[in-house]
C-alpha cells in the first residue's frame, strides 16, 4: 500500500475525504476553471443570503464584478457588511426577483438559507428539520430585466447564479431580455419537490437548453442524511457559441 493511499484511509477514518484540488477532482476548482474558460467578468448572484457564494468566488481568485440580490432583512445586512470593503462587490437594495414586479411574503427558515417565497414541502422538512419556517417578511419583487445598475451596464460576460429555493423559474422568466447578454447560468435544481409549486430539474434544463445553453457541469448539493438521496444539485450551463 502506498503512502498516499494510507493517508487517504487514515483521513476517512476521521470522517474526511482528501482529494486533489483540480478541475477533475474538485467541484469548486471546476467552477473557477469554467469562469476562466468562459471569461466571465460579472456574476449576478440572486439569493445571495449572507454572501457565502461571493466569498467563495473571491477565495478562488475571481476578481470580476459581483452583483448580489437578497430579500431577507437580516441576511441582507450581513451580506452588506461582508462586501463593504470590496469595491467590485455590489449589493442591490433589499428585494426579491421574480417574473412580475410587486410585493410578496417570503417564508423565513430557521437556517435562513432555506427561506423561500414558496411553501416548504414535507420532504425538505424531514431531511433538514432545522430549516422549518419560523416567520415571514414582506419584500418588494423586481424583474431582473427592470433593474438598472452600473454593474449590468459595464459587464460583458455574465454568469447568472440563482439560488432561490424553488423559485428559480420565475427569476428566469423575469430576465428574458437580459438572457442574450448572459454567457452562463448556475441553477439550483431539485430532483424531487422540496417546495410547493416549484419546477423540477427536467423542465428547468429543457427551458435553458431551448434558449441556447448547454449543460457543462453538475455540483452535488442537498442530500438527505438518512437515505443518502441527493435532493438538489447545481447545474452550470454555458452558451454553445462561447
Amino acid at each position: 500500500m502506498s503512502i498516499k493511499h494510507s493517508l487517504k484511509l487514515a483521513a476517512r477514518h476521521l470522517g474526511l475525504d482528501v482529494s486533489r484540488y483540480n478541475a477533475v477532482e474538485s467541484a469548486e476548482a471546476r467552477l473557477f476553471a469554467l469562469l476562466r474558460t468562459h471569461r466571465i467578468d460579472t456574476v449576478i448572484d440572486v439569493g445571495a443570503n449572507d454572501g457565502g457564494y461571493g466569498s467563495l468566488l473571491r477565495s478562488g481568485g475571481y476578481e470580476g464584478t459581483i452583483l448580489s440580490f437578497e430579500p431577507l432583512q437580516e441576511a441582507h445586512s450581513r451580506l452588506s457588511a461582508r462586501a463593504a470593503a470590496d469595491e467590485r462587490w455590489c449589493i442591490h437594495e433589499r428585494c426579491a426577483l421574480g417574473a412580475a414586479a410587486g410585493e410578496v411574503e417570503i417564508h423565513v427558515a430557521g437556517n435562513s438559507a432555506s427561506s423561500s417565497i414558496l411553501p416548504m414541502h414535507e420532504t425538505h422538512e424531514k431531511a433538514a428539520p432545522e430549516s422549518k419556517y419560523v416567520g415571514v417578511e414582506k419584500v418588494r419583487v423586481l424583474r431582473l430585466d427592470d433593474v438598472r445598475h452600473e454593474a449590468l451596464e459595464r459587464g460583458e460576460r455574465f454568469l447568472l447564479k440563482i439560488d432561490t429555493q424553488g423559485y428559480e423559474m420565475p427569476v428566469l422568466e423575469g430576465a428574458e431580455r437580459l438572457l442574450p447578454r448572459i454567457g452562463g447560468i448556475q441553477l439550483e435544481l431539485s430532483v424531487t419537490p422540496l417546495y410547493e409549486g416549484q419546477v423540477l430539474y427536467p423542465e428547468m434544463i429543457a427551458w435553458v437548453r431551448a434558449r441556447g445553453f448547454e449543460l457543462w457541469n453538475l455540483i452535488p448539493g442537498f442530500i438527505d442524511p438518512s437515505s443518502a438521496r441527493m435532493l438538489q444539485f447545481d447545474g452550470l450551463f454555458f452558451r454553445a457559441s462561447r
